[in-house]
């Protein structure tokens, strides 16, 4: 079995170095990763023969994902499995349908960990799968063999995912990224529950603005998510506050 990867950031690389024991694994960027591409067993090769691989995963960010499937778009032939990542799925959904052949099957999937949560194990790891347009069977393949692998496999609608993932991931990011701006670090005098504050810092301050930009940018509920979330802060502040 071959499986193509587009783009070895991070999140790409760590799926990848998971992937090379069960198939061979071929990988474009844009970047020239051939060493590193190599170190973990996989193939640097050409955005041509990535396509032509059963199955093709785009590690990208969501802001550039339409430009990478209208680039693929082409090259696809009948059958070719298309797999998502991204930390949004009603619109990366939408934009696969329009512009991916009707020849060809989609799947969503949140993988619900990263590079740092998962560096030693995916074991226990949850990751969400939103079925497109793919046969049952091999949906259940897809399923079965990830759970054999140790994750929680969720079975979700793309509206569903943005919904809780809003309240969750998003909530999360915007957390750290709060805390971040406020200058939040270590303290001698502290409590456990500051320290647990501290690792939602470190739960975000190595993933990139652009994730954290577009999560919220593409996830119809993030507004609507901070407003409600300002709102309570600003609720809390007046009445401590009397």
């Amino acid at each position: 079995m071959k499986i193509g990867i587009i783009g070895f950031g991070r999140l790409g690389k760590l799926i990848a170095a998971r992937l090379v024991q069960d198939a061979n694994v071929l990988i474009y960027d844009i970047e020239n990763y051939q060493k590193e591409i190599e170190e973990i067993g996989a193939i640097a090769s050409s955005i041509e023969e990535v396509a032509k691989c059963p199955i093709i995963i785009p590690f990208v960010p969501m802001s550039s994902f339409q430009d990478v499937l209208r680039e693929i778009a082409p090259l696809l032939e009948k059958d070719t499995l298309v797999i998502d990542v991204c930390s949004v799925k009603s619109e990366p959904v939408k934009w696969m349908k329009e512009i991916l052949p009707d020849s060809v099957s989609l799947l969503g999937t949140h993988p619900m960990f990263g590079p740092d949560s998962a560096k030693n194990t995916l074991y226990g790891a949850k990751i969400v799968l939103t079925p497109v347009r793919i046969k049952d069977e091999i949906f259940q393949n897809i399923s079965s063999y990830l759970s054999d692998h140790g994750l929680k496999v969720i079975h979700s609608t793309p509206e569903e995912h943005d919904k809780q993932i809003a309240h969750s991931l998003l909530l999360t990011h915007f957390l750290g990224r709060t805390l971040m701006d406020f200058g939040a670090e270590s303290l001698e005098i502290d409590t456990k529950g500051y320290r647990r504050l501290m690792k939602i810092l470190e739960t975000v301050e190595n993933d990139s603005w652009q994730l954290f930009e577009d999560m919220n940018r593409y996830n119809p509920y993030a507004e609507e998510t901070r407003k409600e979330f300002l709102e309570s802060l600003t609720r809390i502040h007046k009445k401590v506050s009397q």
